[in-house]
């Protein structure tokens, strides 16, 4: 399939398409006058988040952040792809995080699967963090007696039937 390698991403961002309980999410790489929307599970978004701020713990806080609008989705109702496993790295001596993006693919299906490279800043990764809390935390609020979640349209506990 595809392979790209971003060395400068202009935005390294993420989102939810649609209403809570039936969300799509995507990560979204901006880089190069390039664009590449990959779809996701809700937990890849918290896992990379959380991930990313472990990497970082030891790092200095960066005191800037990117510009709100630079943290929109662009054109996300068509992804490129599924993701499947994720790899993250930092390099301190340059103060990058890398972040790689595996397409899932079947394990039946002989082709190469498609994979996003993209090396991020420090501001980057930590707004990228702070965006994921958001999006994550938008969905549908827990149910405070099964901490299962609450449907807009009702919701049968089953620790109050």
């Amino acid at each position: 399939m595809s392979e790209s390698n971003f060395e400068v991403v202009d935005a390294f961002t993420t989102g939810a398409l649609g209403r809570p309980g039936q969300r799509t999410f995507v990560i979204q790489v901006r880089a190069e006058g390039e664009r590449r929307t990959i779809k996701c599970e809700k937990q890849h978004v918290s896992v990379l988040a959380d991930a990313m701020r472990r990497t970082l713990a030891d790092a200095p806080t960066p005191d800037e952040r990117p510009a709100a609008e630079a943290m929109d989705l662009e054109d996300a109702e068509g992804q490129d792809w599924v993701l499947g496993e994720i790899g993250l790295g930092y390099d301190r001596d340059a103060d990058v995080v890398r972040v790689v993006l595996h397409e899932l693919t079947a394990e039946d299906d002989d082709r190469t699967p498609a994979r996003v490279s993209a090396r991020l800043t420090r501001v980057q990764a930590v707004a990228f963090c702070e965006l994921a809390d958001r999006v994550v935390a938008a969905g549908r609020p827990s149910c405070v007696f099964c901490g299962r979640p609450k449907d807009p349209d009702g919701h049968a506990c089953i620790r109050m039937n």
